[in-house]
């Protein structure tokens, strides 16, 4: 399951990988077939850029007639103006989390809180077992119950990542490779059913096709050898049955950098059960575009090659970086951070208007504490946001997201079009203000009954 990638050669590393995906390592030979194929893919580029607001409407959009229902149980009447104001994404539009409340100063960290919740509905906390349970028999659940009850009041989504991955091995593992695999599988357990109900989506293997690369071998020597040992296509398995029988209705990832034709026919394929049905809920793709973007082509691509499983996709760690990176380290620059943005609001464009895809999940919400310390952040190091914040505001909060003001008629009814998601309807009548909510979905029945009850003075 650890595959050879064209573009790296042998068994590359992580980062190799990236950097071959992104297409920074062009071979020197065929140049004028290379210029062809790159002239191809840029048309094949604007064409799918073209035609992605035409998909969203119809992978995105939803119509409903609604029939609203006073107080009193009686049909609301003809003639009155009604406000529908969409106040969530059926869509999960995401980021990990780990910066909250550990920013450098109290402003920062309101800054932080305060733009990821103007934004975000989706959120990845951290699980990594050599950090999450530094002593045997103490995880730090006490942080973990912190960002759940930020996001419980902020109505966020949350997704735990991961329940498997042999980066690093936690200080205190040892034993034999079953004893380790044993307190693996346990550690699956014990998370996905402490956080039950809260934390229901879950990475349960992270990275598993090149398990055995060098820095696995010498950072996480006993996970990397309990892996060995069972062989990596059981492990993987076993990882999954545990997390479902620790959490039934729990969502299952998948998640892995490689994206290529490979992973899918050699690890997708094969993560299945003895009915042959697959172990996981959603595949989950990284796009770490630190080298370079991926471009609207190869990004429907990649979704393309994934969807024929018939499986939603997410996709879990987003880069696109703001600056150069030189001999001293990265730097933003202004140029850059328009250009992050403009590529940040194609590749959510493409992603959006793809019926497979379901979640986006950017990696890293500031510069500060970013992976590789790249400026891969919607902030800056000091909590100011970006031109890339702004501008996906404007498209996730503005184009894609419906308020609309209509009459309704006989009966109460009115129907709109509106993207998935949660919706409130607010009207006056008879001296009151009258509220109540809906959901709108593509198998939302033609006609809904919405329940109005008195609003609040400050509503």
């Amino acid at each position: 399951m650890a595959n050879r990638d064209p573009g790296c050669g042998a068994f590359c590393t992580r980062r190799q990988f990236l950097r071959a995906a992104t297409g920074t390592a062009v071979a020197v030979t065929a140049p004028c077939f290379a210029t062809a194929r790159q002239r191809d893919a840029s048309e094949d580029s604007d064409r799918i850029l073209a035609d992605a607001e035409s998909r969203i409407r119809q992978h995105r959009m939803a119509p409903v007639t609604l029939k609203l229902v006073t107080p009193d149980g009686q049909p609301l009447g003809p003639g009155r103006r009604v406000e529908i104001r969409q106040v969530r994404h059926r869509f999960l539009f995401g980021c990990n989390i780990f910066m909250l409340g550990r920013c450098r100063t109290p402003e920062q960290n309101a800054a932080y809180e305060s733009r990821f919740a103007g934004i975000f509905n989706y959120a990845t906390l951290p699980f990594y077992w050599w950090n999450y349970e530094r002593q045997k028999g103490s995880p730090d659940d006490k942080r973990t119950e912190e960002i759940v009850r930020w996001c419980r009041a902020h109505d966020v989504t949350m997704k735990g990542h991961p329940l498997a991955w042999n980066y690093r091995d936690p200080p205190w593992l040892t034993g034999t490779p079953q004893e380790v695999a044993r307190a693996q599988f346990e550690r699956i357990t014990r998370c996905v059913q402490r956080f039950r109900g809260d934390i229901d989506i879950w990475d349960v293997v992270n990275e598993a096709t090149h398990y055995d690369r060098a820095e696995c071998k010498r950072d996480a020597p006993r996970l990397t050898e309990a892996i060995a040992a069972m062989g990596v296509g059981p492990y993987i398995r076993t990882a999954f049955k545990t997390a479902r029988q620790a959490g039934r209705d729990a969502t299952l990832v998948i998640n892995d950098y490689r994206a290529d034709a490979a992973f899918a026919e050699k690890v997708i394929s094969e993560l299945a059960d003895e009915h042959a049905r697959p172990m996981y809920d959603v595949i989950g793709i990284q796009s770490h575009m630190h080298s370079g973007p991926w471009g609207a082509a190869r990004t429907w691509e990649v979704c393309e090659r994934f969807a024929k499983f018939a499986k939603p996709l997410h996709f879990t760690e987003t880069t696109l970086v703001s600056g150069p990176k030189s001999e001293s380290g990265w730097t933003t620059t202004a140029k850059g951070e328009e250009q992050q943005a403009r590529l940040a609001s194609e590749f959510y464009t493409v992603l959006f208007s793809h019926p497979a895809v379901e979640a986006i999940t950017w990696w890293d919400f500031s510069d500060q504490g970013a992976w590789q310390r790249a400026p891969a952040g919607f902030l800056r190091d000091d909590m100011s946001a970006k031109p890339i914040y702004e501008r996906l505001c404007d498209v996730i909060k503005g184009r894609w997201w419906t308020r609309v003001e209509a009459e309704s008629g006989p009966e109460g009814r009115l129907r709109i079009d509106g993207f998935q998601g949660e919706y409130e309807a607010a009207v006056k009548e008879n001296g009151r203000r009258l509220g109540g909510r809906f959901s709108l979905a593509k198998a939302t029945a033609e006609a809904t009954d919405v329940q109005l009850t008195e609003l609040s003075a400050d509503r």
